[in-house]
């Protein structure tokens, strides 16, 4: 005889056998409630109901005796399901059902014509973009069902049919995974979906978008942000606000910068509170079709400023060239395969990468002094190929700034550019070095620079630009480097600005090494013949005998401030042929360490 137990303190709502009902293993016994919720008891043997000792609707203690079994007298097999139960086993559950329809219709196939104006343009969907992004299969979507707080003025079918996701896609993917590995790979995307309603901020979707940056803080979790929209939204009547300007969005977007790599992309047009979050990203990324402005044609017209098109405001070359955007692009499919370059310099290094030719840069400096070259490829002959990513090539053309890798491992360059201005360093350029500078140091990479400056740019017109407090920048944000530092020096090595472009002084890097085509002075050397031998010169008539004086005196500068004579004063710490400078900047590498980040403070001086 089979006992059956009653598991815990409780009231009998039903019994689904009577004495002498013959039962399998597993079949339901009763049914007991406690604390409001329904428990089922069900036979542990098979076996035939012999007693059943309590009624329906009383109470049992736990323990309690409720029904016995004769077991072996119902057959060992498994009966076979009635049609009812399979059809009840393969149907999907009333509720389940509900919740696919409705995902469903905030995916790209539920809204047709939506899609198919998109492509019209010439442009991808929120979700078409994100599938690019992330590994296939690796995002999960956070906030799908929400939709715009419009509900006393819209139907439910016409805001979940309009307004799906609330116009945000916000969720979590994993990038570059099979480089780096599921640990390092994850991160928060966060895309505006210009099919709804522009693009424009919503209430529900500034509560997703502080959701999401939230758990990348908590989580130091990267921000990728597709930025197209027109700002905020006015049409959202249900919330009981006046103006929303106590939202936390702008300062939570703000409270990334130093703490994950943040990542602003950009197809189509870019307005107002869109602008403003793309605007606090680490690197932005647009398209050539793309325009940025902190306002729109209705809030500038509204303004009084006068009557424009949307293509009129901040268009991709304007803002290319003034150095709001960094990366530019034809299309989305590149603004994201550069989003997804430009997060690999940061989820760490690579085991399988290219050496370039090293020969090559024996004869990257022309033998011709006066003769200017484009450091661009010794830059291309030194790092990894198909590495490098250059960052702001339309503005500060005097410094090149780019990420790459050396052996697979991620580094900042800096170079100077002696195309430009020969090398001179501008306001813009100073700027342009000191943030990346910055971008550097704040996310644990090492700097590599290649120099070739004759000093800071000078003249009334420059000073006229604020020169000192621009060059000056690069003074002191260097002055708060954590992480290594190298310097190579191709040409021109020459005062404040090649100090600038050594951390601050020639020691200041963990090597300073220079090619044999290395030139040093304190300024200018011809410049420093004229200052400091103006007697000299002007004792000799004017003509060929002063011009050959003064071509001696500048031939024995030259002489005393060769790279190898600097480097018998220690001023430098070797002079390397040109082919070497890939080795030398490998052992450096793994030599030098990062110091820890004891969160140093400086004000900056622009």
């Amino acid at each position: 005889m089979n006992a059956v137990h009653s598991p815990l303190q409780a009231r009998i709502v039903q019994w689904a056998v009577a004495p002498g009902d013959v039962v399998a293993a597993g079949d339901l016994l009763l049914i007991l409630e406690a604390m409001k919720m329904e428990h089922e008891v069900r036979a542990s043997v098979a076996g035939q109901v012999t007693e059943l000792f309590f009624a329906a609707d009383e109470l049992v203690e736990s323990g309690a005796l409720l029904a016995t079994l004769q077991a072996g007298t119902a057959s060992a097999v498994a009966r076979a399901p009635s049609p009812s139960a399979q059809v009840a086993s393969t149907a999907l559950r009333p509720d389940l059902q509900r919740v696919l329809d409705r995902n469903h219709k905030t995916a790209d196939a539920s809204r047709p014509e939506a899609m198919a104006k998109r492509h019209a343009l010439g442009l991808r969907s929120a979700r078409e973009n994100i599938a690019d992004l992330c590994d296939e299969g690796s995002f999960i979507e956070y906030g799908a069902l929400a939709v715009a707080a419009q509900r006393s003025r819209r139907s439910e079918e016409d805001l979940m049919a309009n307004t799906p996701a609330d116009g945000m896609v916000t969720g979590i993917g994993s990038i570059n995974r099979a480089l780096f590995g599921a640990e390092t790979s994850r991160a928060v995307v966060m895309a505006y979906d210009a099919t709804v309603l522009a693009g424009t901020q919503g209430m529900r979707n500034h509560q997703k978008t502080d959701r999401m940056l939230g758990i990348a803080l908590q989580n130091k979790l990267p921000v990728v942000l597709f930025a197209e929209g027109g700002g905020g939204r006015p049409g959202d009547i249900d919330m009981p606000i006046v103006a929303g300007l106590h939202v936390a969005t702008f300062a939570s977007y703000a409270r990334l910068s130093g703490q994950v790599p943040v990542i602003g992309i950009v197809a189509g047009r870019c307005f107002a509170g869109n602008a403003a979050l793309l605007g606090c990203s680490d690197v932005i990324i647009a398209t050539r079709g793309s325009n940025i402005g902190m306002g729109g044609p209705a809030m500038v017209e509204g303004g009084g400023l006068g009557v424009f098109k949307p293509e009129q405001i901040g268009p991709s070359d304007v803002q290319h060239a003034n150095g709001v955007i960094d990366v530019l692009v034809d299309d989305e499919a590149q603004a994201v395969a550069a989003a997804r370059h430009y997060l690999s310099f940061f989820q760490g290094s690579v085991k399988d990468w290219l050496a370039p030719d090293a020969n090559a840069l024996r004869g990257a400096v022309p033998e011709n002094r006066l003769r200017v070259y484009d450091t661009l490829d010794v830059l291309k002959g030194v790092v990894d190929s198909n590495s490098l990513l250059l960052l702001r090539t339309g503005f500060g053309a005097g410094i090149h700034t780019a990420l790459a890798r050396i052996e697979g491992r991620a580094v900042g360059i800096l170079a100077n550019n002696p195309q430009h201005l020969g090398g001179a360093i501008d306001a813009d350029a100073a700027d342009k070095a000191a943030r990346f500078i910055q971008l550097c140091n704040t996310h644990g990479l090492p700097l590599v620079s290649f120099v070739d400056t004759p000093g800071f740019m000078v003249g009334p017109d420059v000073e006229a630009q604020a020169q000192v407090r621009h060059v000056s920048r690069m003074f002191v944000v260097a002055a708060a480097l954590r992480v290594p530092f190298f310097s190579v020096v191709l040409r021109k090595g020459y005062g404040l600005g090649a100090m600038a472009m050594t951390a601050g002084g020639f020691h200041s890097p963990m090597f300073t090494a220079a090619w044999p085509t290395g030139e040093f002075g304190a300024m200018g050397l011809e410049g420093a013949v004229k200052l400091g031998y103006r007697k000299e010169l002007e004792a000799v008539p004017e003509g060929p005998e002063r011009d050959r004086l003064y071509a001696t005196l500048v031939a024995r500068q030259y002489e005393s401030g060769s790279a190898l004579n600097m480097a018998t004063t220690l001023e430098v710490d070797a002079v390397i042929d040109p082919a070497q400078t890939r080795p030398w900047l490998a052992r450096g590498l793994t030599s030098a360490r990062a110091r820890p980040d004891t969160g140093a403070r400086f004000v900056d001086t622009w």
